[in-house]
């Protein structure tokens, strides 16, 4: 409810707050696969766009991170990430069934509201490429 609440007011977008909190918050890049995850956001809307009354799991996906500021292709996948949740969150058929938000400024307060309150952690990154796992998130 806090971080329903948080997104409301700093992104004013309303998020169901009983969906799937559905996060992926790390440094922007290609390796990381932001962008297979947007390509995934891109395939739910399809669906529910195809049949709206069908059994679906509600979700919020969330993805947050900074870019280097030289790399071009990080603040490309920032900008598609954007372009495709104001899409998906002015569609009236598609409602609550699922709304996408990029958390802007990720940091440690931030994450400190965003992580207690997430239901999946997405770490897709490609295999060998973290340094150490220091960005997956531990669920209790």
């Amino acid at each position: 409810m806090k971080l329903a609440a948080y997104i409301k007011k700093e992104y004013d977008i309303t998020v169901n707050p009983i969906s799937m909190f559905d996060v992926q918050v790390k440094r922007i890049h290609e390796y990381k696969r932001q962008l297979l995850n947007c390509l995934h956001i891109i395939t739910l809307y399809n669906r529910i766009k195809r049949d709206p009354s069908g059994p679906f799991v509600p979700r919020t996906v969330m993805i947050g991170g900074k870019a280097a500021p030289g790399y071009y292709m990080a603040k490309q996948i920032i900008r598609l990430f954007c372009a495709v949740a104001n899409v998906v969150n002015n569609d009236i058929v598609v409602g609550n069934k699922l709304k996408v938000v990029f958390l802007e400024n990720y940091r440690v307060t931030l994450a400190e509201k965003v992580i207690p309150a997430a239901d999946l952690s997405q770490q897709i990154s490609t295999a060998g490429t973290e340094a150490s796992g220091t960005g997956n998130m531990k669920f209790m």
